[in-house]
């Protein structure tokens, strides 16, 4: 028998639902980690004091009891999975494994039984269903009647709203009612927030976020009370999830962030994040209303009943030691400005996006938070605003994608070296190895920028097109997205009259597909079948190709022999000596001449407009393109730009007044 056993997909249930994940039995505790929430839940092994082999939906599962009162029970274990766990226990825990059966008769009278954090409804001595008393929100009594209202989760398909129990009256001379009596034992361990007593300490007027407004936050000694102008709050601290302390990038700022699950409601809304604001330099005396020696006992030297410092410092540090999380920090990240933080834009509004140690958070509207062990890909594409700009595309295992937008070119390469530390899945990595360590020499010239985005399309478009010639209009497109290339050919007269170029055997394959494709994938638009397209042609057999690749031959001798026809009966240099001809006579009916005008020059920009300063700058030299037009005044515009100099004139020459 070894130190540990370790299963896989493992559920627990969290309020009606299963949350996959794995469970590890060792000689110091027993461990669970959730797939979803990367929640780690750690028993000792000196707490346990029961435990249940049952029966269940998922397969079989383990119910496991502790000294402190608390239940958990994980399902989607194997029918074989038994001896060596039930070894392992007596061997390492001195726990008896028993076997326990499930009622299924389907009876809704029985005995009600309560069992520490739990009420079991009993036939005949077998267990038909739990009820875990701490997910009971609400508790009203009646006529011989008691109803049992339960916190809801969102992750659950069916929800269960409500629960009623008939309890018979009594036949003995009891005082005590049988209904107030059943009532008294859900309330004694039911999750029914009653804010009774003193709270721990007060923070007037905080700045939130999320939800937004200004709240006091009140601390008691089980859950974050937040008092608002129309709100109210009640948030226990089971629910707590994560807490961060981020540093805004003005440098004057701080976010707290405290992670929720379940999320706090109000109407139809959730809020799985509380956010908080404060700013640096305002500080606070704090004095919390318990004697020192409770002080001492309770948070063992965490806390001190006087305390002084910034008011995010005292926040953070009293939710610390209520909550018992760390808080989490960014870490050795830094960005092209030095901040630990980049800003950029999720959904329609703009942000800021930490990268951490083990993942990634957005503040603030939405906010979101990435681990990395849920994280499947990241990819870096062009922004759709500017080319001064890129988009961060972080995808997950389960198949969604955040698309954080409007980053500056500059964080290129500090972001990318931290994915690739972190060894995250990068899409098309082998395009972005030979652009890394270019993006941090970025100069102000456009043209001296080395655009991603345009060398991965340039690469998809090898890749599609396989050697082949694209047919005019996929080339004209490539050079007018081209920036850094000069565009002289734009100037170029097409000749009209000669033969098509041919198609190459993509286009073909894919003009005989095109139909197909929109059958085949209803609403699709057109850059989607682009994308479709290119992905059937790679995925296509050699075979298959090599019929279009001949069809694709065929028509580029056609081609040839029609141009060749075509030139020898001196169609081509016919049309374009006479295009030649007619823009010298345009030229000369606008009075333009080499000597007079020239319609294209190159002129020189730098920083200083003396010559020295031109020769010794010739590096940083930018050639920029200007044409310039001959503009004609005709008679009548002389008249009207004589007559409104005139008009200008007469209030200097008169005190008359028009």
């Amino acid at each position: 028998m070894g130190d540990t056993l370790e299963f896989n997909e493992i559920y627990q249930e969290v309020k009606g639902s299963w949350n996959d994940g794995r469970l590890r039995f060792s000689k110091q505790n027993v461990v669970y980690k959730s797939s979803k929430t990367g929640k780690v839940d750690s028993i000792p092994a000196s707490e346990l004091n029961a435990a249940q082999w049952r029966r269940v939906c998922l397969g079989h599962g383990i119910k496991l009891s502790t000294s402190t009162g608390h239940v958990y029970k994980y399902d989607g274990f194997r029918d074989t999975d038994f001896e060596k766990i039930s070894e392992f226990f007596k061997a390492n825990y001195k726990l008896e494994l028993t076997e326990k059966d499930m009622c299924v008769k389907g009876w809704n009278w029985g005995t009600a039984k309560f069992s520490g954090p739990l009420l079991s409804f009993d036939v005949n001595d077998n267990s038909a269903f739990e009820i875990p008393l701490s997910n009971v929100s609400q508790c009203a009594t009646g006529k011989n009647e008691v109803t049992l209202e339960f916190h809801q989760n969102d992750d659950t398909e069916v929800s269960l709203m409500e629960v009623r129990f008939y309890v018979p009256p009594s036949q003995s001379d009891e005082r005590q009612d049988p209904v107030e009596a059943f009532a008294q034992s859900v309330l004694s361990k039911a999750d029914v927030i009653q804010a009774t007593g003193d709270a721990v300490c007060i923070f007037k007027e905080l700045q939130c976020l999320t939800p937004r407004g200004r709240y006091d936050i009140r601390i008691y000694p089980t859950f974050l009370h937040l008092h608002g102008k129309t709100f109210d709050y009640k948030i226990p601290y089971t629910t707590v999830l994560r807490l961060f302390l981020l540093p805004h990038k003005d440098q004057r700022q701080m976010f707290f962030v405290i992670s929720l699950d379940p999320p706090i409601k109000q109407g139809q809304t959730r809020y799985h994040f509380l956010i908080l604001l404060f700013s640096k330099e305002e500080d606070i005396n704090l004095t919390l209303n318990m004697s020192e020696e409770d002080v001492e006992r309770r948070f063992e030297g965490k806390l001190s009943k006087n305390m002084s410092g910034s008011l995010y410092e005292m926040v953070s540090r009293v939710m610390k030691a209520l909550v018992n999380r760390k808080i989490t920090v960014p870490g050795n990240f830094q960005g092209h400005s030095g901040a630990q933080c980049i800003t950029c834009s999720y959904k329609a509004s703009s942000g800021l996006l930490y990268p951490l140690e083990r993942g990634f958070i957005y503040v603030h509207k939405p906010p979101v938070h990435l681990r990395f062990e849920e994280i499947s890909c990241v990819n870096f594409a062009r922004g759709t605003t500017t080319t001064r700009s890129f988009d961060f595309e972080i995808e997950t295992k389960q198949g969604n994608q955040y698309t954080f937008s409007s980053i500056e070119r500059e964080e290129y390469g500090k972001l990318f070296d931290f994915v690739n530390a972190k060894k995250l899945n990068i899409k098309n990595r082998g395009f972005k190895e030979g652009m890394k360590g270019k993006i941090d020499e970025y100069s102000d010239s456009d043209d001296d920028q080395h655009d991603a985005y345009l060398e991965r399309m340039k690469a998809e478009g090898k890749i599609r097109e396989e050697g082949n010639d694209t047919d005019e209009s996929d080339g004209e497109s490539d050079e007018s997205f081209n920036p850094g290339e000069e565009d002289d050919d734009i100037k170029k007269q097409k000749d009209t009259g000669g033969p098509k170029r041919p198609m190459s055997a993509y286009m073909l394959w894919l003009n005989s597909s095109r139909e197909r494709i929109k059958s085949e994938n209803p609403g699709i638009s057109i850059t989607e079948i682009s994308k479709k397209a290119g992905e059937m042609w790679r995925q296509l057999g050699k075979d298959e190709k090599e019929e279009w690749e001949i069809k694709a031959g065929e028509a580029r001798r056609q081609y040839d022999k029609a141009k060749k026809e075509y030139a020898e009966s001196g169609g081509g240099s016919a049309s374009s000596s006479k295009k030649k001809s007619a823009g010298g006579e345009k030229e000369k009916e606008r009075g333009g001449g080499n000597d007079s005008f020239k319609s294209r020059e190159f002129i020189e920009t730098s920083e200083s407009s003396s010559d020295s300063d031109h020769k010794s700058s010739k590096s940083k030299r930018k050639k920029v393109k200007a044409v310039m037009v001959n503009v004609i005044i005709e008679e009548a515009a002389a008249k009207c730009i004589i007559i409104f100099i005139l008009v200008c004139v007469t209030p200097l020459c008169s005190d008359s007044v028009y």
